[in-house]
Parts: C-alpha cells; structure tokens; sequence
C-alpha cells in the first residue's frame, strides 16, 4: 500500500478539529468566532425571557409563517475576517416553508435564514462587533441585537461587503418595525 501524500494542516484546520472535538459542560454553549474558541455559560432568565418575548411576536404576528430554534448552530460561509466560523444565535428564525432545520446536521449553513437575533450577556461586544460581521458576511438579511447594557434593540440590514449597511436603533418601549417577511412592528416595552 503507498501513502498518499497529504496537504499539511494550516492553523485554521487545526483550530477547527480541535474547536469541533470540544466537550463542553451541560448548558454552555462553544462557537467559533473569527478565529476565537468562545464558551459561554448558561444565559440567565432575563435574557432566556427575552428571547421568549421575541420569539412569541414573530410566531403569533409574522405574515410569513416562521421556525424559530434557540440552539442552532450555523456554519457561517467564509466572508473577510470570518473564516470558518462556527455560531449559535440566540434565536434563529427561518420561513415555514423552507423546512432548514429538518434534518440538519448539528452545524448547518445559514442559506435561507431570514433573521438571528442576539441578546447581550456575558460578552457583548462579540454580539455588538464579530458576530455582526460574521453574519453580514454570511449574506443572513437581518441581525436583530437586544442590548441590554445600552437598553435597546438595533436591527442591521442590507447586508453587503461584510457588514450590514442599514441599522435601526431604539429604546426600549418603542415598536421596531420588521420588514418583509416578517412585516410587523415589534414591541419591545417588555424587554426592560
């Protein structure tokens, strides 16, 4: 038998095998982040409520019937400075039709996700910064960040050249509109 030769691992390569071989404990979550092992601890119960308030709107008010996943991991295609990123957003919202999580690997691509959403915690500046630019470059149409340091919601559109070109960002207790698919307002006096 001859051995075949083998391209030699880059660091990237390594990075990824060793991020995807991690074992985390219950209830943190690992991602892969421009080039970082990021692990988060259990999110606390504002933040989970959070996430149930927006997620409740998008169900009940969408006019394009939505899924919702709390715990999908996304394999970001490769965009500027977002090479091989791994992601779990705190809440991933695709079109009902499209049935993406049905039979998706545990790390699936972000092709025909209409929205994610973030809610700040233990790291915001990655939910506010590398995380934006990672699902910018991955073409996902709207990024929805919950900041709850700055008390406000921000939604980045339009995204284009690894950054999302349009944002709209309000208090708390203002109604966010959300454009197609979704086409309503959401409230966000609840958030506080």
């Amino acid at each position: 038998m001859t051995a075949m030769p083998h391209e030699p691992l880059t660091q990237e390569d390594v990075l990824l095998e060793g991020f995807l071989a991690l074992d985390t404990p219950e209830g943190f979550r690992a991602e892969l982040i421009e080039g970082e092992i990021v692990v988060t601890p259990p999110p606390d119960g504002d933040h989970e409520d959070c996430i149930s308030h927006i997620a409740r709107q998008v169900i009940r008010a969408s006019r394009t019937d939505m899924d919702f996943s709390g715990n999908k991991g996304l394999r970001l295609r490769t965009g500027p400075g977002c090479a091989r990123n791994h992601v779990i957003p705190d809440a991933t919202f695709a079109p009902r039709e499209l049935r993406l999580f049905r039979g998706a690997e545990s790390w699936m691509p972000a092709d025909g996700v209409a929205m994610v959403v973030e809610v700040t915690s233990t790291r915001p500046r990655a939910d506010r910064e590398a995380k934006r630019r990672c699902y910018a470059g991955a073409g996902i149409p709207l990024y929805l960040l919950v900041d709850r340091d700055a008390s406000s919601v921000t939604l980045l559109s339009d995204p284009g050249n690894g950054d999302y070109r349009q944002l709209c960002t309000l208090p708390f207790g203002k109604p966010l509109p959300l454009p197609e698919p979704f086409g309503f307002d959401l409230e966000t006096s609840d958030l506080v």
